[in-house]
């Protein structure tokens, strides 16, 4: 991890003292080479005939989280939402890179980011293998590798019409979360909505188990309705989606139809997989849920055709979002998505 232009001055040492003390773990377990050198070096897959899985997302204070966020619980989500798109794949999480952007060096501040940031990576048998620190207003970018037969990745552009359309968890917690804030409204710090937008669970187990039994899959970052509008886009598909089928957050059960509509299918920061498998694996993919402890519903069907259409408990259609979160569109910045 290093960086040719200034970085930020720890209080006792330089830019090289900062990764040694937070981030350099000592010698690598996975990689050939980690940190301290120009490039990190990895051997090939384990397995044969695996491939890399590469995913990248950047975190930008005041666009991506709240700049008063518990710093442990960004260090976690920062893996996060990579670690999530690897679920999405398929794909075996096998390390990552760290690129950091800080105001100062607040050594607790670090502590506590690091803390976070390795207790997910640990979990995971995810090994931090370099990056780089810079001086600059607080932006994380992380790279995440894993591993996947080839063949077997979870691509968005294979569902097929007649397809069962599948949805891990509940939706709404995390956009409600931001919407309290948004209003001045303060949740309890024991909230689980709180839970749901600073600490997400990436669905790794869950993607790794459905290598044989889903054709697509995409992780729900920016709402229901937007990200499945990229698979059906890729796909060259269609769905019918029965509302009262999806799980909506106990959050959300006081707020009115319009309101949980727009937060179920529009809000952002759920970490859900979203994945389509043919109707004769609804039984392998039941049981999968209950062996690794997560609610899976069939909440629709992919269609012919390239619409969307969200049907009520009368048979209705519901108006949706027209797409997710978009960091160019007009309105002003986001504190999350």
């Amino acid at each position: 991890m290093s960086d040719p232009v200034p970085a930020p001055a720890a209080a006792d040492g330089g830019e090289f003292e900062l990764i040694r003390r937070h981030f350099d773990r000592g010698p690598s377990r996975r990689a050939v080479l980690g940190i301290g050198d120009d490039c990190a070096l990895l051997a090939p897959p384990r397995q044969a005939g695996e491939v890399f899985a590469v995913t990248t997302d950047m975190l930008v204070s005041g666009r991506h989280f709240f700049p008063d966020v518990d710093p442990e619980a960004l260090g976690h989500k920062a893996l996060a939402v990579n670690l999530s798109d690897l679920a999405a794949m398929g794909a075996q999480p096998v390390a990552f890179t760290l690129a950091i952007a800080l105001p100062d060096a607040d050594g607790r501040w670090l502590d506590a980011f690091a803390r976070g940031l390795f207790a997910l990576a640990d979990r995971h048998g995810c090994e931090l293998v370099g990056g780089d620190t810079t001086r600059g207003p607080l932006a994380i970018s992380i790279t995440a590798i894993g591993s996947v037969p080839q063949g077997a990745a979870l691509r968005r552009d294979r569902a097929e019409p007649g397809d069962d359309l599948w949805l891990s968890g509940e939706l709404g917690a995390a956009a409600f979360a931001v919407r309290c804030r948004d209003l001045g409204r303060a949740l309890p710090p024991d909230d689980p909505a709180l839970a749901r937008l600073d600490r997400p669970e990436p669905r790794v187990a869950l993607g790794l188990a459905l290598r044989h039994f889903a054709r697509a899959a995409i992780d729900l970052s920016d709402g229901l309705a937007g990200d499945l509008g990229h698979v059906l886009e890729r796909s060259r598909a269609g769905a019918e989606i029965e509302f009262d089928r999806i799980p909506i957050a106990a959050s959300l059960e006081t707020l009115p139809l319009a309101e949980r509509v727009a937060l179920a299918l529009g809000g952002g920061d759920d970490y859900e997989l979203l994945f389509t498998a043919a109707p004769e694996n609804a039984t392998a993919i039941a049981a999968i849920g209950e062996r690794i402890g997560l609610p899976l519903a069939r909440i629709g069907t992919i269609t012919a055709g390239s619409s969307l259409r969200v049907l009520d408990a009368r048979g209705a259609p519901i108006a949706v979002p027209a797409r997710g979160f978009d960091h160019f569109a007009g309105g002003a910045p986001r504190a999350t998505q």
